[in-house]
């Protein structure tokens, strides 16, 4: 079992219980999904990119990703119809939670001048939405082997609709928030 998962269900649900003032275990906050998405538009002049994005992407994400493609042509992007313009990851689970892990205690510590996390970029319905600049904070890709340099945008699904309980759930597994 994940570390991450252990402590939420040993640790995190009594205290969100008696934060949150709930008595029924399956009302309290769970994080259902994290999905990872690397938007690589240089991939239309460069095949290599995108190929090289997505086998980082899965040593981040620990499984396969799914190469997305585009779904309508934009000329003045010179992007046709079912070109591969990007890759994403779904983590539940297992996975969700080491990934969960990992991203709090090693890969926001390196990022440099890192002052915590946007406590304000919730989308109304308690999912969280994040990015990152570089994909060599993760200790996973060798830095040697960059190439070049790719962000990626993380999305927290959780499973309540008031980004207020959802910020308490983070904030409980971690989550670096800044103050403001």
């Amino acid at each position: 079992m994940a570390r991450l998962m252990e402590r939420y269900a040993k640790e995190i649900v009594p205290q969100l219980k008696t934060k949150l003032g709930r008595d029924n275990i399956n009302s309290i906050p769970k994080l259902q999904k994290i999905v990872i998405n690397m938007g690589v538009g240089k991939a239309l002049q460069d095949k290599n990119r995108m190929k090289e994005a997505a086998e980082q992407l899965g040593m981040i994400a620990g499984q396969r990703p799914q190469v997305t493609k585009a779904k309508v042509a934009v000329s003045g992007f010179r992007l046709r119809e079912n070109n591969e313009i990007g890759a994403r990851v779904t983590l539940r689970g297992k996975r969700m939670y080491e990934f969960l892990d990992r991203l709090i205690n090693l890969a926001l510590p390196r990022i440099r001048d890192f002052r915590g996390i946007n406590p304000r970029s919730f989308d109304g319905n308690g999912n969280y939405s994040m990015g990152l600049t570089d994909q060599s904070v993760f200790p996973e890709v060798d830095p040697d082997k960059v190439n070049f340099s790719q962000g990626m945008d993380i999305t927290f699904v959780t499973s309540v609709r008031a980004d207020e309980e959802a910020r308490e759930l983070l904030r409980a597994l971690g989550m670096p928030f800044r103050e403001n």
